[in-house]
């Protein structure tokens, strides 16, 4: 089997679409989050997909295999918020640990069900506290968290992803660079501690929030890059925040910069006043599609109000179309490395 980084030298890679979106579609109950585990669990659970890993695991490998015979090469774990510090929003930080691990195991049984070859991506979201911004107005030097707490419930989350056995960690949706240099900071020393071990890849997905280029924490695109390139990427890329019409001169700065593979996995559009999604599959892959004739990306996708339908679009659209091609500079930084 040819690795992930032989396979982005011969054509784009597809990831996949929104979980959340496709959870919405099953119209679950709080009684069918909970499961007969924590049927007497004390607080509401109602909303924390992540959970379902665990208590519904059937309904996430499905949607993971919808995902692959989409024509998805990489499926992301349903693990955004599969931390101890994002889990105490229901008083389940003990289960951070048994959340990855579940969650991986659901998608690589869909792909085993599926019979193709995929890579199994585990999905490291950004937290609900940030490192970088008060949560306080009248006191910007306050913090709600500590860098050594976020590196520790990242690295709780990476040793459960690790042991479920995912190919790739991704760090998405970065808005705080910091947050992302801890996580990072987490899958190295991980990974330290258990030499035995051969270390996922590791792809970076920052989100550009406005019309300025910057991340919430007031990044520029080019001073995130520089921030996080330590980590050796697979590839670096953009998610999340915006529609592929509003991402699209980022991702044609970041292919100019990047010396790794990039990857976008933009929203089905700009969400409605109703706070959903109306941009249709075929349009979604008509913006990838010419990105990928521009020679901008590698690796694309949906985030926010995909499904299945954009994933399959997009596959069919880039297919025939030739990746970005890497600078020589990394070229040259691979066979030192070799």
């Amino acid at each position: 089997m040819k690795s992930i980084r032989d396979i982005l030298k011969e054509r784009i890679l597809v990831i996949d679409g929104a979980m959340g979106t496709m959870i919405q579609q099953y119209k679950l109950t709080e009684a069918d989050y909970r499961g007969e585990r924590f049927k007497d669990w004390p607080s509401d659970v109602k909303g924390n997909n992540d959970l379902l890993s665990i208590t519904q695991p059937q309904i996430i490998t499905e949607i993971h295999k919808q995902y692959l015979v989409a024509g998805a090469d990489i499926i992301e774990t349903n693990t955004f918020s599969s931390t101890a510090i994002a889990q105490a929003d229901y008083d389940m930080q003990s289960l951070a640990y048994e959340l990855n691990v579940a969650a991986a195991r659901c998608a690589k049984e869909a792909i085993q069900q599926s019979g193709k070859q995929a890579w199994v991506a585990g999905a490291i979201g950004p937290l609900n506290k940030t490192l970088s911004l008060s949560p306080d107005v009248n006191n910007p030097g306050f913090r709600a968290v500590t860098f050594d707490q976020v590196v520790a419930a990242y690295y709780e989350q990476v040793k459960g992803l690790a042991d479920g056995g995912v190919d790739i960690l991704l760090v998405e949706t970065i808005f705080d660079t910091l947050n992302a240099k801890a996580a990072i900071y987490a899958i190295k020393q991980f990974y330290h501690d258990h030499p035995q071990l051969k270390p996922a890849e590791i792809m970076i997905s920052g989100t550009i929030t406005d019309a300025s280029g910057r991340t919430l924490s007031g990044q520029t695109l080019e001073a995130f890059y520089t921030s996080v390139m330590h980590a050796r990427p697979l590839s670096i890329g953009l998610n999340c925040a915006l529609g592929a019409k509003e991402m699209r001169p980022h991702i044609e700065e970041l292919s100019h910069i990047a010396s790794c593979y990039v990857s976008a996995y933009p929203n089905a559009g700009l969400p409605n006043t109703m706070g959903e999604y109306d941009e249709a599959p075929h349009e979604t892959a008509h913006f990838l599609e010419e990105w990928a004739e521009n020679g901008f990306v590698n690796i694309v996708g949906g985030c926010c109000g995909t499904t299945p339908d954009h994933i399959k679009h997009i596959a069919d659209n880039v297919k025939e179309i030739k990746p970005r091609v890497l600078p020589e500079v990394e070229k040259e930084f691979e066979s030192a490395a070799i």
